[in-house]
């Protein structure tokens, strides 16, 4: 099984924020494989399901960002999954807008939901797919733009990102990491 967690915080006031573009990932997923999101006792909204015959766990933390490692050591004990069966979809500081990487482990790039998994997993080596948010303007705080929504010009680029991660994860998970590398990195 694979353990596919989206990163965010939870609330209504950081809905659609560029932060929470993981839970938007782990929502299309949900409905293109008809897995239904409810709340186990993992500090977690997820559910199990298939993605092309190969079983998953989709999951949505309801750990604020920066403790996000508490809800995925959860999952992971609950589900009985290692690191190495975990993707980690968050968003990316560093990268253009609505491009995607995916790597099989590697640092946590300032991120602190990732650094947060990192320290509760005790190791670097897990998959994650990172989605670009782009760069804080010159005048903004990394946290307020993290926290912002998206502008409207730049809706239709986050939601094409999100539709090409979910096929990314898609791709992982019923081929490998390495054929989703080569084709969406």
């Amino acid at each position: 099984m694979w353990g596919i967690i989206g990163l965010g915080n939870p609330g209504a006031e950081y809905e659609q924020t560029r932060h929470n573009i993981g839970f938007e990932v782990i929502h299309a997923l949900a409905r293109a494989h008809g897995v239904r999101l409810r709340r186990p006792r993992a500090a977690a909204i997820a559910g199990t399901g298939e993605i092309d015959g190969v079983p998953v766990m989709l999951a949505i933390p309801l750990t604020m960002m920066n403790a996000s490692g508490v809800a995925v050591v959860r999952l992971c004990h609950l589900h009985e999954l290692e690191p190495s069966d975990l993707i980690i979809v968050v968003d990316d500081v560093n990268l253009e807008l609505g491009r995607i990487r995916i790597r099989r482990g590697g640092s946590e790039g300032g991120h602190n939901g990732l650094k947060s998994i990192t320290e509760r997993l005790s190791t670097r080596d897990y998959p994650r797919l990172r989605i670009g948010i782009g760069a804080a303007p010159a005048g903004m705080s990394v946290r307020d733009w993290v926290l912002s929504p998206f502008a409207d010009d730049e809706r239709q680029a986050a939601e094409e990102a999100v539709a090409r991660a979910a096929k990314c994860i898609e791709v992982a998970v019923t081929k490998d990491i390495e054929t989703a590398m080569n084709e969406f990195n």
